[in-house]
């Protein structure tokens, strides 16, 4: 079955970095564009980034841009989200997410604090 299994989250200062990654099986990983979400405590989730199916297009939202960014390996059905300059409102459970065939897919996420 499909399966989305987030790790690297953590606890890290304001103006950190973390590396979150997100391994894919159970379906045919390359063909398809993956996207990670996030949602803080209070709040609906809310998409973050895009990459398409070879990696070649990628989109963030305002609030993350020029600070995230997110990448994929195709041979390994890895994507990844790179995070710099963290500040507190980054805080949340980051989700890693697959569509296909007229479903979603989400793994259990994976937590990100932001505080010194």
């Amino acid at each position: 079955q499909v399966r989305l299994v987030e790790s690297g989250g953590g606890l890290v200062q304001p103006g950190g970095s973390l590396r979150l990654s997100c391994a894919a099986s159970g379906f045919t990983f390359s063909t398809n564009a993956m996207r990670w979400y996030r949602q803080a405590p209070g709040k609906e989730r809310e998409w973050v980034a895009f990459i398409s199916t070879v990696g070649g297009s990628t989109n963030y939202a305002d609030s993350v841009k020029g600070r995230f960014t997110i990448s994929r390996d195709n041979a390994k059905n890895m994507v990844y989200l790179q995070m710099n300059s963290l500040k507190p409102e980054d805080t949340a459970v980051y989700y890693c997410h697959a569509a296909f065939n007229g479903l979603r897919y989400w793994g259990q996420g994976t937590q990100v604090t932001v505080s010194s």
